[in-house]
């Protein structure tokens, strides 16, 4: 009968070899530290417009309950990082929506990992998640030593930086077991500091309905005024605490050939983005998660920040009015 290590070494090169940047495993469990401060966060109606994320509340804090028999949660890491960039007045679309849906891309590996356990160890059951079931990522990721949970509340890694995804196998198969690293943002506040709607309100705390991501993808109703001139040009997700973090001074550009932009987001224009029309759309965004959004949510947001441009226009000119105005 072959070890605990022998299958664990052996997933590992697989896993490798499918283009995961890293893994780390931990026993299937529960997650009792996160109980309060998810309860807490959801009570404040931080989640916003996310009902989804108040369903399941046991599944989400306890993997054993989510895949009854599981043993293990074995979390991975795969890089989107890119050092494409779209031209400088352009609306911007955060790097990781800039090639195909990174659901499908990774959990079409997840399927070939899985498949490759029960070919060569035995029959393993067990179910694939990217980011689309209640499942705490971040949380069984910092546990099994993939980063630590940064003030953003997002995963850090000392040599990966934080523009990866994260993703899980939760299998019936006991394997070694690896533990937490430590918190290494220090005194540095540059994300909290950063963030032009002030989402993140606390160490590790982010208010998700202030959120620019939140506001140009889940959000389904108009854009509040609150935050009119608060977006900084972005029309999809947002980068802005990760393009400040020191620790990704160390992210190197992907290999992934799926994640390669469609070579019209990396041309068009301010004029050509608001007046984008659905083929376009449908063209540079066919495999892309911006269709979360829609071309009706993505026009809206393209207009909301040609509105507020237009404010900063004529609040522009508006003293030199009333000057000539005082004049005469």
């Amino acid at each position: 009968m072959k070890s605990t290590t022998y299958h664990t070494n052996l997933i590992r090169e697989e896993a490798f070899r499918l283009g995961f940047d890293q893994i780390g495993i931990s026993p299937s469990g529960f997650l009792e530290d996160d109980a309060p401060r998810l309860e807490q966060w959801l009570n404040k109606g931080m989640h916003g417009q996310m009902a989804y994320m108040g369903n399941h509340f046991d599944k989400r804090l306890d993997t054993r309950k989510l895949v009854p028999g599981s043993k293990s949660v074995i979390s991975l890491s795969y890089n989107y990082f890119t050092e494409d960039n779209q031209p400088q007045e352009a609306p911007k679309v955060s790097k990781y929506a800039y090639g195909e849906d990174y659901h499908q891309v990774l959990k079409a590996k997840l399927r070939e990992l899985l498949s490759f356990i029960s070919e060569n160890i035995g029959e393993v059951a067990g179910r694939c998640f990217v980011d689309s079931a209640p499942v705490m990522e971040r949380s069984w990721a910092a546990k099994s030593g993939l980063g630590w949970i940064g003030k953003h509340s997002l995963l850090l890694s000392k040599s990966k930086g934080s523009y990866f995804f994260l993703a899980e196998l939760i299998i019936d198969l006991e394997l070694d077991y690896d533990g937490p690293t430590t918190d290494h943002c220090g005194n540095c506040t540059r994300c909290i500091d950063a963030c032009p709607t002030d989402a993140i309100i606390a160490d590790k705390v982010l208010d998700a309905s202030k959120c620019i991501s939140y506001l140009t993808i889940e959000l389904r109703d108009e854009l509040p005024s609150d935050f009119e001139g608060k977006f900084e040009n972005w029309m999809f997700g947002c980068d802005i605490c990760q393009d400040v973090c020191p620790w990704n001074r160390f992210s190197k550009p992907h290999q992934e050939e799926k994640f390669k932009a469609h070579p019209k987001l990396l041309e068009m224009n301010q004029s050509e983005w608001t007046d984008l029309s659905k083929e376009v759309f449908n063209e540079v965004f066919r495999r892309s998660a911006v269709k979360r959004t829609k071309y009706t949510g993505l026009t809206r947001n393209i207009a909301f920040l040609n509105r507020t441009k237009q404010n900063n226009v004529e609040k522009v000119k508006q003293p030199d009015s009333d000057k000539a105005q005082t004049e005469e």
